[in-house]
């Protein structure tokens, strides 16, 4: 593991610098910590989908995806692309396929 090693003596300048890099965690893991944008996620790790494949995926409403991947594309983990009436969302943050391994690993594997 890589964990941070803190000591009394650090500078502040490293201090802020973990400061920011706190921030930007905590904003990441709150943007993928609802089980439906994780659920979407999972689902993109895979490739590339339609507004409508997620829908089927996740048994949800059209509404309720479409809020969550508004959440996830001002995040900046993933992207859409229409083509004509359809659009495509994928991802476009490779930590996120990252974190989904992880969680995968943990919570889903084996069960």
């Amino acid at each position: 593991m890589n964990l941070p090693v803190l000591t009394y003596n650090m500078s502040d300048a490293e201090m802020d610098r973990m400061m920011e890099n706190a921030c930007e965690a905590s904003n990441f893991l709150k943007a993928i910590s609802h089980e439906g944008r994780l659920m979407i996620l999972c689902h993109l790790a895979t490739g590339e989908k339609s507004v409508t494949e997620l829908e089927e995926l996740l048994s949800a409403r059209q509404a309720a995806v479409s809020q969550q991947l508004s959440r996830l594309r001002t995040e900046g983990l993933v992207t859409p692309r229409r083509d004509g009436k359809a659009i495509y969302y994928r991802l476009t943050d490779r930590r996120a396929v990252q974190i989904i391994d992880v969680v995968y690993s943990l919570f889903c594997k084996g069960t």
